[in-house]
């Protein structure tokens, strides 16, 4: 492998320069760069891919470090011992089970994502054809106000909560987390009719005072979706985001695609929908978001 390569791919995972005098590689860096080199061989990695996977490699495995390492300093300083030793003598004996549940966590999802993409007889590539998609971002109302009347400790299993119990929910209707932006989550589902109840079952949860689940908001939108490792992008996201933005606390909005995708109706008329045996539709004035001067908007609402 050209050296200038190995280099690239050194920042791409997230570290910085060495200057050649400094002893920082081992074996293991060797057997990496051979493997990398082996797949681009193999036909599996192109230039641009493999650029793309070792940029997301780096970017998720070096959130997951941090995290880590700092619950091991916290054990080590709840301990009362000598910190750096105890850290030492805990990551002799947490590492090599925490990369084995972090393979067996890869692989499950390796099946599971296997396994959707064969019953859809979706076979394209990481980076090919868009196909329909519902997506959902979920937004925390009023977070950077409550975050000032929290204790660090408060925050973080505030936002835990929502997190767990947020992709819980999600998860058992079928849907996928694809990322947690702060006070937002993003997510996505293959059914219509999934995302809108995961969304107003988080949406009633948050109304309920005596729920400690914070209030919050929705936006929903159905259509053409371009999925790229382990993250979606294209107008149907753009769309979700904006509606998400101007939603009501405790409001679910919905764009025409998931509109037509519940009601088989294509939106066109400005009268509310009747036609759902158990869903309302209230048809917004046209929305004037960032990108989108005449978005058209429902807010949808359990039936009674």
């Amino acid at each position: 492998m050209p050296l200038e390569d190995a280099i690239r791919l050194w920042a791409l995972l997230g570290f910085a320069h060495v200057e050649d005098d400094e002893v920082v590689f081992t074996e293991a860096d060797v057997d990496a760069l051979e493997a990398a080199q082996e797949l681009v061989e193999l036909g599996i990695l192109s230039a641009e891919r493999q650029a793309a996977l070792v940029r997301t490699w780096g970017r998720s495995f070096a959130r997951l470090a941090d995290w880590q390492t700092s619950l091991l300093a916290t054990v080590a300083a709840e301990s009362g011992a000598d910190a750096e030793e105890t850290v030492a003598a805990l990551a002799a004996e947490v590492v090599p089970r925490v990369e084995a549940l972090q393979t067996y966590v890869w692989k499950r999802h390796l099946v599971s994502a296997g396994s959707r993409r064969l019953a859809s007889a979706d076979t394209t590539t990481a980076a090919g054809p868009a196909a329909p998609l519902t997506v959902v971002f979920v937004d925390i109302v009023g977070y950077t106000s409550r975050s000032k009347s929290l204790s660090e400790d408060e925050l973080v299993q505030w936002i835990e909560t929502f997190e767990d119990e947020t992709t819980a929910l999600v998860v058992a209707q079928g849907g996928r987390i694809i990322k947690n932006i702060g006070d937002e989550v993003l997510f996505v589902a293959d059914d219509a009719r999934a995302a809108v109840d995961t969304a107003l079952e988080l949406c009633r949860r948050g109304a309920e005072e005596d729920d400690p689940f914070p209030e919050v908001r929705a936006g929903i939108a159905h259509g053409e979706t371009v999925r790229r490792l382990g993250d979606v992008y294209g107008e149907t996201v753009n769309i979700a985001s904006r509606l998400t933005s101007v939603a009501r606390p405790g409001a679910v909005l919905v764009d025409r695609g998931a509109y037509h995708a519940l009601t088989g109706e294509d939106g066109h008329g400005d009268q509310d929908s009747d036609v759902h045996p158990d869903l309302t539709f209230h048809r917004l004035r046209r929305l004037s978001v960032k990108g989108y001067s005449r978005l058209a908007a429902w807010a949808v609402r359990p039936r009674g």
